[in-house]
C-alpha cells in the first residue's frame, strides 16, 4: 500500500475496516503531508493537533467495539474557518475575528463528530468567503498545489487545496456564488453544492444568507456523497432547513447515463470560456451523448443578467450580516472616545478592502431611493432565474457548463481588478440564486497541465439525478492526474 493519504474516503474506510488502517494511522499520513505542503501552500488556518488525536482514538475503539458510525468513521476532514468550533478559534479568515474561540459546534460539525469523523483542522479562506481565490484572506493566500504560483479559487480555497493534495481526503466548504464549486475546478477534485436548505447553515458565520449553502469536498463523486449523507438532514436551529427527507444521492451512483437527458447551457458554454476549457468540456458532453445520453442545447437567457443581480443581493445581505461586528461583542476591540468612535475604527481595522468594497455596495444598493432601482430590480432578475431553470427541467434532467470559464490564474493577476475576479463565477451565481444543487467534476487538464472543471445541476432536491450526471461524467472522462504535491516525492 502506498502513503494512505493517496487513499479515497471509500477504500480508507474499507481498510479502516478490515483493520488494514487504524485512524491513528490515517491521521499521522495526513499530518505528515501537512508539514510538507503547508509551508508552500498555507491550505490551513488552524491545526487541531490535540483534537484530532482524541477523535481517532475514540474511532479506532469504536471499530474495535463493533460500532460503525458510517462513511466518515475514522475519516481525516478538514473544516473551512467561517464554521464555528467549540474551543477552537474561529476567524472567517478576517482580523476582526482574531482570537475568538467560540463555546459552540456548528451543527455540521457536530454530525461530522456524531460520524465518527476526525476534524484535522481549520482551512484557509477569502475574508467572510467574499472572494473567488483566496487572496483576501487577512493571514496570507492560500496557494494551488499544481502549481504554488497560481490560485486554488475561492473562496473555499483551503479546504479545497488540503483535499487536493491530501493533507486531509475530504472537506467541508461553504458556497454563496459558486465558493465550493470554482475551486474544486481549479484544484481538480470533485465539489457539491446540495439543494438550499438540506444542509444546516446554524453555526455558519453568514455572508449572504439567502445564498449560503454548505457542502463537500472530495476527490470522487462517492466520497462526496458520503459527505453529504453525513451533513444533511433538518436542523430546528436553522429557520430556512428543509423538513422533508434528505434525497437519495447514493442512488445515482450505480446508474449510467444511459436514457439521461442532459441541457447544455449555451449562455455558459460558449464565448467566454478559454479554448482549453470549451474543448474538454465539449469532448465531455460528446462522451455523454455517445454512452446514451440525450444532449440538448438550452437556452436560459436570464443566466446573462445573473452575476450582475448576484453582486447586489449578495452585498445588500452581507451589510446586513456584518454590522454585528462592531468590537463589542466579538474579537479585538480598537479604542475610540466615544462608542461611534470605537466601532468605526475597529471596522476599519478590521475588515479588508474587499469586505469594505462590498459593505458599502449593500449599503448603498438599500439605501432610500435606491432600492427599487437596485436591489429590488436584481431580485426581478433572481425571479426570472428560478423559472428560466424550472422550465428547462420540464425537458431535461440535469444541465451542463464548464463550472469555470477559466483555469487557476497567477496569484495577484486580477487582485487589482474586482469585475475580472467577479467574471470568474459567472457559471457558478445562477445555482445559488435558483438554490438548485450543482457539483463540478475534474475532466482533463489544459495545456499548462491545470485541471479543468465540469458543472452539473439539478432542480432542487434533485441529487440523485446530479449525482447520476457526475458520476458517468467521472467515468467517461477517467481524470485520475493528481499535482505533484499531493505525492510524498512531490512533497518533500
Amino acid at each position: 500500500m502506498g502513503d494512505p493519504a493517496d487513499l479515497t474516503i471509500a477504500e480508507a474506510g474499507r481498510q479502516l475496516r478490515d483493520g488494514g488502517l487504524t485512524a491513528a494511522g490515517l491521521l499521522d499520513a495526513v499530518r505528515r503531508r501537512a508539514s510538507m505542503t503547508e509551508a508552500q501552500l498555507h491550505a490551513f488556518l488552524t491545526i487541531d493537533a490535540e483534537g484530532a488525536a482524541a477523535a481517532a482514538e475514540r474511532a479506532d475503539a469504536a471499530l474495535a467495539r463493533g460500532e460503525d458510525l458510517g462513511p466518515l468513521h475514522g475519516i481525516p476532514v478538514a473544516l473551512k474557518d467561517n464554521m464555528v468550533t467549540r474551543g477552537v478559534e474561529t476567524t472567517a479568515g478576517s482580523r476582526i475575528l482574531a482570537g475568538w474561540v467560540p463555546p459552540y459546534d456548528a451543527t455540521v460539525v457536530e454530525r461530522l463528530a456524531r460520524g465518527g469523523a476526525v476534524i484535522v483542522g481549520k482551512t484557509n479562506m477569502d475574508e467572510f468567503a467574499m472572494g473567488s481565490s483566496t487572496e483576501n484572506s487577512a493571514y496570507g493566500p492560500t496557494r494551488n498545489p499544481w502549481d504554488p504560483g497560481r490560485v486554488p479559487g475561492g473562496s473555499s480555497g483551503g479546504s479545497a487545496s488540503s483535499v487536493a493534495v491530501g493533507s486531509a481526503l475530504g472537506a467541508l466548504g461553504s458556497d454563496t456564488g459558486g465558493s465550493i464549486r470554482q475551486p474544486a475546478a481549479l484544484t481538480g477534485i470533485v465539489g457539491m453544492k446540495p439543494t438550499y436548505g438540506l444542509v444546516s447553515r446554524y453555526g455558519l458565520i453568514a455572508f449572504a444568507s439567502s445564498l449560503d449553502q454548505i457542502g463537500p469536498f472530495a476527490r470522487t463523486v462517492e466520497d462526496a456523497v458520503g459527505i453529504f449523507e453525513v451533513i444533511a438532514g433538518h436542523d430546528p436551529s436553522d429557520a430556512t432547513s428543509y423538513r422533508g427527507p434528505v434525497p437519495d444521492a447514493r442512488a445515482g451512483l450505480a446508474e449510467g447515463p444511459e436514457g439521461l437527458r442532459v441541457g447544455v447551457l449555451r449562455e455558459l458554454s460558449g464565448e467566454g470560456n478559454d479554448p482549453d476549457v470549451l474543448e474538454a468540456f465539449e469532448r465531455t458532453v460528446d462522451a455523454l451523448a455517445g454512452a446514451g445520453a440525450t444532449v440538448t442545447p438550452m437556452s436560459l437567457p436570464s443566466c446573462a443578467d445573473a452575476l450582475n443581480a448576484y453582486y447586489l443581493i449578495a452585498p445588500a445581505e452581507c451589510s446586513a450580516n456584518l454590522a454585528r461586528f462592531d468590537g463589542v461583542r466579538y474579537g479585538p476591540r480598537i479604542g475610540g472616545d466615544t462608542v461611534e468612535q470605537m466601532m468605526g475604527a475597529t471596522r476599519r481595522d478590521g475588515f479588508g478592502p474587499e469586505v469594505t468594497r462590498r459593505i458599502l455596495v449593500g449599503t448603498y444598493a438599500l439605501s432610500a431611493g435606491y432600492y427599487d432601482a437596485f436591489y429590488g430590480q436584481a431580485q426581478k432578475v433572481r425571479t426570472l432565474v428560478v423559472e428560466d431553470f424550472r422550465r428547462a427541467y420540464a425537458d431535461v434532467d440535469v444541465l451542463v457548463c464548464p463550472t469555470s470559464p477559466t483555469t487557476a490564474f497567477r496569484v495577484g493577476e486580477r487582485a487589482d481588478d474586482p469585475l475580472q475576479m467577479y467574471l470568474s463565477d459567472v457559471a457558478t451565481v445562477p445555482v445559488n440564486l435558483s438554490g438548485d444543487p450543482g457539483i463540478s467534476v475534474p475532466v482533463g487538464v489544459d495545456r499548462d497541465g491545470l485541471p479543468i472543471g465540469f458543472q452539473v445541476i439539478a432542480p432542487a432536491l434533485g441529487e440523485a439525478a446530479l449525482v447520476r450526471a457526475a458520476a458517468a461524467v467521472e467515468r467517461l472522462a477517467a481524470f485520475d492526474a493528481r499535482p505533484a504535491l499531493a505525492t510524498s516525492e512531490g512533497a518533500a
